[in-house]
């Protein structure tokens, strides 16, 4: 193994995700070699039973992008579905979600993480295509965590209701300091749905999912008030 990708599987093994990041990127454009070690690292995670993080996500995310057989091997073989466990009280099936954040298509996610939670809360909401303020806390446990965890897994640990509840405590709950901070306002406006929204990881952290914020700020107290959290 030459000296380059000796110190890239290094950089894989450190545990430290900033140093983890950028070597996912240039093990994937390198060749069969850079391969097989993201195959060892995906091995050791699975056999030491590692809980799933970004780290996972990416990969699946980087392997997925690549054009290399190798790499579409790889993805097929250790993440045939994905890379998060879908747990769900009412059986709702959250793989489309999980397909389309591998793909980093944000946008289509977003609105189909709309229609997951309403089909969560209940037949009104999903029949009304939104979700009542009231009809957050009728969302299992269990399904409001599988949502949350797919976007953390899929965004580098950018995106998330759990991300956004962070920072909404963090600036002592308060709505406008809020908006901006994640991008939904600016200069005193309101960000437009959906082009002015940025759908993409250069969005700012907590800025997905959107959870319904064009019905005000009722919805999204009562999903940070969810006993998920």
């Amino acid at each position: 193994m030459d000296t380059t990708l000796t110190t890239l599987r290094d950089k894989l093994f450190s545990g430290k995700e900033s140093s983890q990041l950028p070597a996912i990127a240039e093990l994937a454009n390198s060749g069969e070699d850079g391969l097989l070690i993201l195959d060892e690292f995906i091995q050791s995670r699975k056999a030491a039973n590692t809980e799933v993080t970004w780290i996972d996500g990416k990969i699946h995310q980087t392997l997925l992008k690549s054009d290399l057989p190798k790499a579409i091997e790889l993805a097929q073989t250790h993440y045939p579905q994905g890379v998060v466990a879908l747990h769900s009280e009412k059986g709702i099936d959250y793989q489309p979600i999980q397909n389309l954040l591998a793909q980093q298509d944000f946008e289509e996610a977003d609105r189909l993480t709309s229609k997951k939670l309403c089909e969560a809360a209940g037949e009104a909401a999903l029949e009304r295509g939104w979700l009542y303020f009231t009809e957050a806390q009728l969302i299992p446990i269990s399904d409001l965590r599988t949502i949350n965890q797919l976007w953390l897994v899929y965004s580098e640990g950018k995106f998330g209701f759990s991300v956004q509840r962070k920072i909404w405590l963090g600036l002592g709950k308060g709505w406008e300091k809020f908006w901006l901070k994640i991008g939904w306002k600016k200069d005193g406006s309101f960000t437009r749905y959906p082009n002015e929204f940025i759908w993409s990881l250069d969005a700012p952290r907590g800025h997905l999912p959107l959870s319904n914020q064009l019905r005000g700020n009722k919805t999204m107290q009562a999903i940070f008030s969810h006993p998920a959290w």
